[in-house]
């Protein structure tokens, strides 16, 4: 579980990161464009499609966004579960 732990803080240390989280949590099933979109218009910050794929790709490692397929797209969510299980490990 500490690699776990550790790979999460990675995670959520970066800024840009924390706001993609923001993002998804606020609005779950976003494209890499409208997540892109939504980052840029929302909070000006003045980032390319492919540097958001590589702090997903950070995420996902984390276990904190997943994708999927819905039909030719590739739609991101927000995992919260293994914030919550590392919430909950300290806290039982």
């Amino acid at each position: 579980m500490n690699e776990d732990k550790d790979v999460i803080f990675k995670a959520l240390a970066d800024p840009t990161r924390r706001l993609i989280l923001d993002e998804l949590s606020e609005k779950n099933e976003l494209t890499l464009y409208e997540l892109t979109a939504r980052l840029v218009m929302k909070h000006n910050l003045s980032i390319s499609r492919q540097a958001i794929a590589k702090h997903l790709a950070v995420l996902e490692d984390a276990g904190l966004v997943n994708s999927m397929r819905k039909g030719k797209y590739r739609v991101l969510l927000f995992n919260n579960k293994p914030l919550k299980n590392l919430l909950e490990s300290w806290i039982d």
